[in-house]
């Protein structure tokens, strides 16, 4: 087609037009060899050395609501995207997010919260935050036949009012419940329903009355798009709208991601125009140069040795922390274990101790066991617990040999050192008892792999077959648990719900989570947190000192 073009009777003044078409729209290399000003085979222009963070997680997916996000820590990226109804802080606070939401509370038998949509909030793409998206990603967790979720809370939700395109909306919880209602609607779980519904042909009308019936049929569509429509491997800028400060520019091919500024944010502009977020598996030694600076999230164990301490104007140290999220087995309730007495019998054979002191040697810091599940490590409610938590940190042969001759999938995601020594101190101490424990990484490593029979109290999972009978996983012990009505404040009651936990066992707490963080004060406002959302909690704070 070029030649015929090229040789055309009279054509030799287009050459250079036509070439220059064919080049940026057909890409005929050959053709555009001899145009002014260059060949293809010009490298592109460098690109710009940004802010980077970089983080433990795969960056999978921006549904933090979801069972490859809540396996993934989603929120250290979907946060920044789809931000919460509350903000966990760093001293565990919850920081009311008015650029979103304001809520009040209305005590009674069924306790409800009216929520009002700030109405200058919108999305990316101009189109106006609604109770619609609420409404999804609450129904997304009551419907775990069609939904993948993770949204244990919502068990506890009797009905969300919602009337589409709407800026208010009420939440009527259950008799009884409702304690621990500011969870709800964490960071990455409200979703842009307006983009999710147009993927599929639908009004926002349509969906608010498919939603609000159970239309199964309906929903089915609706429901592929929200659980794998946010996967990062296929990243849709038409779906991928955001309500945050910041939006994702593009995901390169290594799992890069880069922010950019949400211009149409309402809340306060994001001080960093871009900030790339790199995923954990990045040779950040390697790359060092092409960041202007570096900052780090990381599960401990995770090399930082591109930070040289010592060389001569070094502006970057590296801090330990003993997180807040608890590193425990999600237990599935199919297979080998579907009682809670060989769940009981699996968890006894587990010295949580040994599986801390494995935990530490690789983190370089040293984390405590956890025999609850419901507080981190240094919370006056742990303390309290100590009785319930000591009754079930040692190790209990006889009980754990009812499951004598049987074996247990452990998975998590790999591949992880610091994992794999917690699993192989499991497998050491129910060897005894008769338990064969084997490393299942390699084939499962989210909550979608989990062998489930029912739907649990608990955790809501889809019903599947997997191919784990535990997950390894780091969770924050605010809102995991959907029969669980108590705060912080109410010490007995926390007392009282680790009792009932540890009878039906659907998780086996572990071990503290170590965190690594590198700072660098080139960069202001940066606070650590050791929460689900990470550093980046306030990310549009950050302000890069100029130079770098």
């Amino acid at each position: 087609m070029a030649d015929v073009l090229l040789r055309k009777p009279g054509a030799s003044a287009r050459i250079p037009r036509l070439c220059a078409t064919l080049c940026g729209v057909l890409l005929f290399t050959a053709a555009c060899a001899t145009t002014p000003g260059g060949s293809q085979d010009d490298p592109p222009p460098p690109e710009p050395k940004r802010l980077t963070l970089a983080t433990s997680s795969p960056l999978a997916t921006t549904n933090a609501a979801g069972l490859l996000g809540a396996s993934t820590s989603a929120d250290t990226l979907a946060g920044r995207l789809y931000p919460p109804a509350f903000v966990h802080g760093p001293s565990g606070q919850q920081i009311p997010n008015r650029d979103l939401v304001t809520a009040q509370t209305l005590p009674g038998a069924e306790p409800r919260v009216v929520y009002t949509i700030n109405p200058a909030a919108t999305y990316s793409d101009g189109a106006p935050v609604t109770c619609t998206d609420f409404l999804l990603s609450y129904k997304a967790g009551t419907l775990p036949g069609l939904f993948e979720a993770f949204l244990p809370l919502t068990a506890q939700v009797k009905n969300l009012e919602c009337t589409a395109g709407s800026r208010e909306f009420t939440v009527i919880f259950n008799e009884g419940t409702g304690a621990r209602w500011r969870h709800l609607f964490g960071p990455g779980t409200v979703l842009p329903a307006h983009a999710i519904a147009a993927k599929v042909g639908l009004t926002e009308e349509a969906l608010v009355t498919a939603l609000a019936t159970d239309d199964v049929e309906t929903l089915r569509p609706v429901a592929e798009v929200w659980n794998t429509g946010f996967d990062l491997d296929n990243f849709d800028p038409d779906l991928q709208v955001s309500s945050g400060p910041f939006t994702i520019d593009r995901v390169d091919g290594d799992g890069t991601v880069l922010l950019r500024r949400n211009e149409l944010f309402n809340g306060d502009r994001a001080e960093a125009e871009s900030v790339r977020v790199w995923p954990r598996g990045i040779d950040v030694s390697g790359r060092r140069d092409e960041a202007s600076t570096i900052l780090a999230d990381f599960t401990g164990g995770t090399p930082v040795d591109w930070v040289q301490r010592d060389e001569p104007g070094n502006t970057t140290q590296v801090e330990y922390a003993t997180g807040v999220r608890i590193e425990q087995l999600v237990l599935g309730d199919g297979g080998v274990l579907s009682t809670p007495e060989n769940r009981a019998a699996f968890a006894a054979c587990i010295d949580q101790s040994a599986v801390a002191a494995a935990s530490s040697e690789i983190a370089g810091h040293p984390v405590p066991p956890m025999g609850v599940r419901l507080s981190p490590a240094d919370s006056p409610a742990t303390d309290y617990d100590r009785p319930v938590s000591d009754a079930h940190l040692g190790v209990n042969i006889p009980k754990a040999q009812l499951l004598a001759g049987t074996t247990i999938r452990i998975g998590y995601l790999g591949p992880d050192p610091r994992f794999r020594s917690m699993v192989e101190a499991i497998r050491m101490s129910c060897e005894p008892a008769g338990i064969a424990v084997i490393d299942a990484s390699a084939d499962g490593r989210t909550l979608r792999d989990l062998v489930t029979s029912s739907f649990d109290e608990w955790w809501n999972p889809r019903v599947t077959e997997g191919n784990l009978d535990a997950l390894l996983v780091a969770l924050g012990p605010e809102g995991e648990y959907g029969s669980i009505n108590v705060t912080s404040d109410d010490l007995k009651g926390f007392r009282a719900a680790e009792e009932r936990l540890w009878q039906d066992v659907p998780t086996v707490p572990l071990a503290a989570e170590p965190r690594t963080f590198v700072v660098d004060r080139n960069v202001g406002n940066v606070v650590v947190n050791t929460g689900n959302s990470g550093i980046g909690w306030n990310m549009d704070r950050w302000q890069e000192s100029e130079g770098q």
